[in-house]
């Protein structure tokens, strides 16, 4: 992770938080899954970043000075917009999960999204606010698997959701904003052939969003409307096909059709294929070569 982009990222590490896991998921977006059992208080001065923070574990004892009334619990959830200051009072334990963004990404996404300048657009400080759609997403990011292709990329699909989820519901101007109907039948192409020739390498929502200059969250919906899938379930499903076919095609090594199919191992593909097929790809290569 680009530490020094990332002061809130710092100052957790600086304050003796306990680091477990953290990704980069693409398009501007980071993920961290920290917990302290070491206590010191934090301050938080002028991050260059967003934060949102959802308390996974514990929390009862870590107060904001100047909102001492407001208590910590799991499921409760902390905006810190970028260039914001906090100072916490860390008394109790806790396992929390942060994703990060930036701001300019926010910001286009104001365009996108509602078609309006991103000055008129101001994420809101919130502490320990209560949002169960948005605690649910961020429980769904925690417990994805970010060394995982695939898991990167569900984290990347959901990370646009929250982002989207933010803009509509936690900004200083409003909007309901409602998508119907699918993808063009030229835009289905393009989406498809974009995602076959990019099969074995990274894609995100917002690569695939910008080809069609959509935004993620149009584009994400118009996608399953016309796909009846998630962008990330797809392309899973596209390429565990190609595993398939490269197993009943001959004997390539494990490793060679997991790298040429986007599995970032041969034990990534092994597991895919087991938990959607139900068989190991050895079994499945034996009873494709009868």
């Amino acid at each position: 992770m680009p530490r020094a982009t990332l002061p809130v990222y710092d100052t957790l590490t600086q304050t003796r938080a306990e680091l477990e896991r953290s990704s980069t998921l693409g398009d501007g977006l980071s993920v961290a899954l920290w917990q302290r059992t070491q206590l010191e208080d934090t301050v938080y001065s002028r991050p260059g970043h967003h934060t949102l923070s959802l308390y996974l574990e514990g929390g009862f004892d870590i107060r904001r000075r100047d909102q001492p009334g407001r208590r910590g619990a799991p499921d409760k959830l902390c905006i810190l917009p970028a260039e914001h200051e906090s100072d916490w009072r860390v008394s109790g334990p806790i396992r929390f999960l942060h994703l990060y963004f930036a701001p300019d990404r926010f910001d286009a996404l104001a365009l996108t999204l509602l078609d309006r300048e991103a000055r008129d657009q101001q994420l809101y400080d919130r502490t320990y606010m209560d949002d169960p759609w948005l605690a649910a997403a961020c429980r769904q990011l925690a417990g994805l698997d970010w060394d995982d292709p695939h898991g990167r990329l569900a984290g990347n699909a959901l990370g646009h959701e929250v982002l989207a989820h933010l803009m509509l519901t936690q900004t200083s101007r409003r909007r309901t904003v409602t998508v119907k109907g699918g993808l063009a039948p030229a835009q289905r192409r393009r989406v498809q052939e974009l995602i076959e020739a990019r099969l074995d390498s990274v894609l995100t929502v917002g690569e695939l969003a910008a080809e069609l200059a959509l935004s993620e969250y149009h584009f994400a919906r118009m996608f399953r409307a016309s796909f009846g899938q998630p962008p990330h379930a797809w392309i899973l499903q596209r390429r565990l096909l190609r595993a398939r076919e490269a197993l009943a095609g001959g004997d390539r090594a494990l490793a060679d059709i997991a790298a040429s199919c986007g599995f970032a191992s041969a034990s990534h593909l092994a597991n895919r294929f087991r938990a959607a097929l139900g068989v190991t790809p050895g079994d499945y290569r034996r009873w494709a070569g009868r």
